[in-house]
């Protein structure tokens, strides 16, 4: 069974190091873009099962890397979870209505997460 393949786009280099360690210890690949514009890019070459997506992002953000993933044939499938600290109704509405299959509140509890994580992966 091949390893499940996560791309992490998030610019906290403190937030994505420790959540890189933990998802690796878990079992899964990850790779990680620090600005929207190259996890774009990463996660259409790369193609993984699930998106973990920051929305405060430099040159592209959240959203808009969101709305582009979604319009793309290949990668509108692919389970997008947004991680961010913007939190309010608004965005978390404009968060679901990019296409996001759900919202997760910064700072967040490890084990909810992982929790979101294999709830949101397809079944092999």
């Amino acid at each position: 069974m091949t390893p499940r393949k996560i791309v992490m786009i998030e610019d906290s280099k403190a937030a994505s190091g420790v959540l890189k360690d933990v998802l690796a210890a878990e079992g899964y690949t990850v790779l990680h873009a620090a600005d929207g514009v190259s996890g774009l890019a990463l996660a259409r070459r790369e193609r993984p099962d699930l998106i973990l997506l920051d929305l405060l992002l430099p040159k592209l953000n959240g959203y808009d890397v969101c709305n582009a993933l979604m319009r793309d044939n290949i990668m509108r499938h692919t389970p997008v979870l947004i991680i961010s600290t913007l939190d309010t109704p608004e965005s978390i509405d404009k968060a679901k209505q990019c296409g996001a299959r759900n919202f997760m509140k910064k700072p967040y509890n490890l084990d909810d997460l992982l929790r979101e994580i294999k709830r949101l992966l397809p079944k092999e």
